[in-house]
Formats: C-alpha cells, structure tokens, sequence
C-alpha cells in the first residue's frame, strides 16, 4: 500500500468523524438536552380584576318544625304525607286519648261537687255569723252568758276555715280540670307555621315516646350552609352576589346572596362557613341535603398588572415568573396579590405592564438557559 492511499484513506476517516460530530452536535443542540426549551410567551397586563370565591354546600331550612305529642302515647290519626302543604293552625293529626275524655268528665264532676261544698260551707258560715251577731245583741242585754259568746265565736271561725279550706279544694280541682283540659288539647297535633311537610316519621297505631310524627319547613327560609377555603375567602361579606348550580339541575344557574358569614370556622378542614339564600325561590323546592356549588363575586379590586396564574412558580423561597430580558431568561420575584377564577393573580410588585414573560414551558426552566418561542406547545390543548 502506498502512502497516497493510507492518506486518502485517513482524510476519508476524519472528514467521517468530523461529519458525525456536526451532525452529533446539531442533533444535540435542536432536539437533545442542549435544545433551547419551547415556551409560550404573553406580555404582563392591566385590568381591575373581579374575585370570586368557590365552594360547596348543602340544602338546610332555617325553620324546620318538629310536630308531635308532649306525651308519650299512641298516633290515632294523621291527615298528611310528604310533600303536601300546611298552614299555620291547621290541624294534621291527632292521638288516641285513651281514658283521657273520662278523666276530663270525672274532673267536671268533682268540680261541681266541691262547688256545692262551697256553697254549703259558705250557709254554714252566713248562719253562724247571724246567729254570733243575735247573741253579741244578747250579751249587751244582759240576756245570755259570756260563755254562750264565746262559743258563738268559735262556731264561726271553725265555719271561715271550712269555707276557705273548701275554696282552695275548688281552686286545686280547677287547676287538674284545666290541666286535663290542656292536655286534651294537645292531642290534636296542629302545624304552628305555613309550610310543607318534608317527613313523615310514623303511622296510625305508632307508639311515639319523644318521637315527632312529621317535619314541616318553611319553603320561603330555604338557605345553603356553604364551605369557603379560609386562604381565599379575603373579603366575604354579607349581601354579596352568588351564583347557586344545584346538582339536580342540567346547568341551569340560580341566583342568591350572602345571608352572613359565620363567626366560627371549620379548624379542622381549615374552611368558612357562610349562609347563602335564593333570590328567588326555587320552583320545584330542591330536597333537603342537596349539594350546590356556590360561587361568590367579591368586591372588584383597583386596576393593577396582572398574570396568569401558569406563569407563577416558586424558586425556593421566592414566589416569581420568569421573564425574558433582552432574549435571556430570569427568575423575576413578584408580590402576587389577588386571583379570580379565571386563574388571573394580581401583581403588586416586581412586573410592569407589558413586560414578556413566559406562561408555558415544555420542561421546567432553569437560569440562563437557551429558549424558542412558540406560539403553542403541542403537549397543551388549543
């Protein structure tokens, strides 16, 4: 072999090797660990923002009555099912009053006998106070001894104490009369407020021992007990718009407001609990215990910059975005302020408007590195 070949031989190498090499290395640089990274870029805006907080709650009643006997015994009859309306003094019911109507009679009869006793007792009385005022004229005469006097005197004391002591007979016999008499009264199972009767807790010939036999609610007093992440709930108030989606309801948004925010919270699930009412009322009512998802529009804040929430990370101590400056890449820290739910936060510090800053990256970011602006990632949905 002659030198010219073994030299064109190794040129042909090295031309080889430094083609693999540029290839290598433009691999490297467009497509490998050395490619600069595909972000989306958006600049930094200004708007007034308008908040709102998010959260779940349930279907309650303010006024929910609990009907049923202050004694125990056995349901007789009850005029109502789930679902119907009552008013105020309406009558739904009643229980089985046993030996109840005879007592009341019984009681009747005893009192008209201890009223004869009283009037009795009181001739007695008008008989022994003539009869002591005839000797007291007697003894001014001369005509009867003191000892007769005295005994006259005697007679119609015992006769005051018979009186009163029949009278306070008649007054405790009233007394177990009215009683009797109330407490019939309290058989018939009347409805105290107008409303619909949401539960039916027993039937005719049911033994109820401080049980209720329906629940009544008041539609107009329906409300949603709402649970508020304590971390967003800045600025929840009372008479604050809602927007109520019932689960029962394909879509369809009611409106309401604030009733209050309760003065206690939730320490352990760290939330706020707050009572939301309908504008209006609901028609058909929704059950009792349905879940709603409630959204509250809170105040609107000043106009000042603002991000997306996308484009924050964490650095670590620092909360920031990063940013393009003249074509290079920096963590920026930022004081973010309030987001609505849009995923837009607010920027008090760090950031002015119209300032590039990246909102998606195809991998996380790091200091320096090389980027290409894209108008859309492929991995993001359109």
């Amino acid at each position: 072999m002659n030198v010219s070949s073994m030299f064109s031989r190794r040129v042909a190498r090295v031309l080889v090797i430094v083609v693999l090499a540029v290839l290598l290395a433009f691999v490297a640089l467009r497509s490998g660990p050395l490619a600069p990274v595909a972000v989306t870029v958006a600049p930094v805006e200004s708007d007034a923002l308008k908040p709102a907080v998010f959260g779940i709650g349930t279907i309650a009643a303010r006024h929910l009555v609990s009907i049923g006997p202050v004694l125990p015994g056995r349901l007789g009859l009850i005029d109502v099912d789930v679902g119907d309306k009552v008013v105020a003094g309406q009558i739904i019911g009643n229980m089985d009053p046993v030996d109840l109507d005879d007592r009341v009679r019984s009681q009747e009869a005893t009192i008209r006998r201890v009223q004869a006793s009283v009037r009795e007792s009181s001739a007695r009385r008008e008989l022994a106070s003539s009869q002591l005022q005839r000797q007291e004229r007697l003894y001014v005469a001369r005509m009867v001894s003191e000892e007769t006097l005295v005994a006259r005197r005697q007679e119609l004391a015992v006769a005051d104490a018979a009186l009163a002591a029949i009278r306070e007979e008649l007054a405790r016999v009233r007394s177990e009369g009215a009683a009797a008499n109330a407490l019939r009264g309290n058989f018939d199972l009347t409805t105290p407020i107008t409303g619909i009767v949401v539960r039916r807790n027993a039937e005719p010939g049911s033994t109820l021992i401080g049980r209720s036999v329906i629940d009544v609610v008041d539609p107009e007093s329906l409300w949603i007990n709402v649970r508020i992440d304590q971390a967003t709930a800045t600025g929840l108030a009372a008479d604050l718009p809602a927007h109520i989606a019932l689960r029962s309801r394909d879509g369809s948004i009611l409106t309401g407001r604030v009733l209050r925010v309760e003065p206690t919270a939730d320490s352990v699930t760290e939330e706020v609990l707050a009572k939301v009412v309908f504008t209006e009322r609901p028609d058909p009512l929704p059950p009792l215990g349905e879940l709603a998802e409630v959204t509250i529009d809170l105040p609107a804040l000043a106009v000042a910059p603002w991000v997306p929430n996308a484009a924050i990370h964490r650095q670590g101590h620092q909360t920031g975005v990063w940013r393009i400056i003249d074509g290079d890449l920096a963590f920026v820290a930022i004081e973010p302020g309030r987001a609505d739910l849009d995923g837009r936060v607010q920027v008090r510090k760090g950031l002015a408007v119209g300032d590039p800053i990246v909102v998606y990256s195809e991998r996380v970011l790091t200091e320096g590195q090389r980027i290409r602006v894209v108008e859309h990632l492929p991995s993001l949905p359109r």
